[in-house]
């Protein structure tokens, strides 16, 4: 079985719920404390190990690319002012060369749409997809390795999901339980967004591993909810024909595409720095 060398990480959107922040700053670039978003997923795809990342990206969004790149003038003058701490704190913002590929998406066309335009970068092998505005925290064991574990085990595809409220199912991907074995759950089915009698309150939560065969189903370029092609749509055609779980994520959920789950975030990070967390939590408690 190939190993998950790969991961998509869809960026090309234009954040208008935190507008105007996002008017000039890419909305994966908004800081939960002093990281940006982006950087977060990026350090889940190391963990998990993961070689070659793919940022499929639109217009305004060099920023992305540059952050990512060596910065010779800020690190010449913290080396010249024998500023080391913070100098180690750039280092995981540089990717080694080759390992970060850039693509861009044209048009605002869904998440299918997203990854099927990284196709030719994937290639025939099993990739995964991150999408950063999801932040899935947990430090000792983050998400994606959890999922590999399950891939490993089970083969196929695998999704992360969460339970959530039955009056949220209408945001999410929805998916439809068989067997249960520990935290893995088959899967008998998913449907996007549904707006009446879902199959579960169990959503998923922007973490893929996937088989390369759902390419070749995007590529027929079939519109689901909202008039875009949708990622669900094009998985749920393989179940049946591949193997397909669902992994429990073991950690914390915070949805950074929402401007509360955004601060709940920053909040719920720094009470665990040591350099900041007692500061916070004694302005918290003053309130």
């Amino acid at each position: 079985m190939a190993r998950v060398r790969k991961a998509v990480f869809p960026v090309a959107g234009f954040g208008t719920r935190f507008l105007p922040a996002t008017k000039a700053v890419p909305k994966e670039l908004l800081p939960i404390v002093d990281r940006p978003l982006i950087q977060y997923a990026i350090d889940e795809a190391l963990a998990a190990g993961i070689e070659q990342m793919i940022f499929v990206t639109g217009r305004g969004k060099h920023a992305i690319e540059d952050y990512f790149d060596s910065a010779f003038e800020i690190e010449s003058d913290l080396i010249a002012k024998n500023k080391k701490a913070i100098l180690e704190a750039l280092a995981p913002t540089r990717l080694a060369p080759g390992q970060a590929a850039f693509v861009r998406q044209q048009q605002m066309a869904g998440l299918g749409h997203a990854v099927w335009c990284a196709r030719h970068l994937i290639g025939d092998e099993p990739f995964a997809v991150l999408l950063p505005d999801e932040l899935l925290w947990n430090e000792a064991n983050p998400c994606l390795k959890q999922m590999v574990g399950a891939f490993d085990q089970k083969g196929g595809n695998v999704v992360a999901v969460l339970e959530v409220p039955a009056a949220h199912t209408d945001r999410y991907g929805i998916v439809d339980p068989g067997a249960i074995d520990g935290r893995i759950t088959e899967l008998k089915g998913m449907v996007e967004k549904p707006k009446e009698n879902p199959p579960s309150q169990l959503a998923i939560v922007g973490r893929y591993i996937l088989q390369p065969e759902v390419l070749d189903i995007l590529t027929e370029g079939k519109k689901g909810a909202g008039g875009e092609i949708q990622l669900t749509d094009a998985m749920a055609q393989l179940i049946g024909r591949q193997p397909f779980h669902a992994w429990t994520f073991d950690g914390v959920r915070h949805d950074c595409g929402e401007k509360a789950g955004f601060i709940q975030a920053n909040v719920a990070l720094a009470l665990e720095r040591a350099d900041i967390g007692p500061a916070i939590r004694d302005y918290l408690r003053g309130l």
